[in-house]
């Protein structure tokens, strides 16, 4: 922050009025954030600065990790990681658009920033966003706090200008690097903190059968699924979701997004 040095009576009262201002935003801040129990406050608010109109304002959401459906029990969440990637996305799109599934999109900045064609099919075919951070640190979980916020603030900027405007609803930390810290800032900006129940395992390539297999067995844990769309070769992931996805529809499940 530039220091202002004012002179005579005019340079006093625009510091004080200038410090009204910032100690205002400072409350305003530490009131959206300060929630040690992670409760829902669907009517706390924060300030953003330099936001545009129509993001003045984000509303809170509850800062526990959140792995339930929106479709209840029989409900399941399909959850893509790592992209856009110009090579994979499109066709994971296409294959969800064929099966009549939405899917959530835990985007890295720097990709969503390099895609922005990408993530807005991914918004106009209607389905969500999530921040996944700019560098995909697994181990962030052991950072400052300052470098979390640059993580985790600068990927929403990013793939919220590279939407068009429209922001991620829930923010997912690398390899689960959550904290308590990350959890509220995160939430204070309207991102849910987002979990899974079912890890295909796809990033290492295990073999299309093996992840068919991990899901099947692993569905009855919870209904959130995590597969990738990005980080190499995702042949396998898409032969995957072709079996999984009919599968899950014959065992009674729908397909929704996460609890917020």
């Amino acid at each position: 922050m530039a220091r202002h040095k004012g002179r005579g009576s005019h340079g006093r009262l625009l510091a004080a009025a200038l410090g009204v201002t910032v100690m205002a935003a400072a409350a305003s801040m530490w009131t959206a954030q300060a929630d040690p129990t992670g409760g829902r406050q669907p009517q706390a608010r924060v300030s953003v600065p330099g936001a545009q109109p129509q993001d003045r304002t984000v509303t809170k959401v509850a800062a526990d990790i959140a792995h339930a459906s929106d479709r209840g029990p029989r409900g399941v969440n399909i959850t893509i990681d790592d992209g856009p990637d110009p090579v994979w996305t499109p066709q994971i799109l296409q294959l969800l658009k064929d099966s009549g599934v939405k899917a959530t999109f835990c985007m890295v900045g720097t990709q969503a920033q390099a895609h922005p064609d990408l993530v807005k099919e991914v918004v106009a075919a209607g389905h969500r966003l999530c921040d996944h951070t700019i560098s995909h640190d697994t181990a962030m979980d052991t950072k400052s706090e300052a470098y979390q916020s640059q993580q985790i603030l600068d990927a929403e900027r990013m793939i919220t200008k590279a939407s068009g405007g429209v922001r991620p609803q829930y923010y997912r930390a690398p390899g689960g690097a959550f904290t308590p810290y990350s959890r509220q800032l995160a939430a204070s900006r309207g991102m849910r903190p987002l979990g899974w129940n079912v890890d295909s395992k796809d990033f290492e390539r295990p073999g299309v059968d093996t992840m068919v297999a991990t899901v099947k067995r692993e569905i009855s844990n919870g209904p959130t699924i995590l597969f990738h769309d990005a980080g190499g070769d995702r042949s396998q992931t898409l032969a995957a979701l072709r079996e999984v996805l009919p599968w899950l529809k014959q065992q009674g499940y729908s397909f929704g997004f996460p609890v917020r």
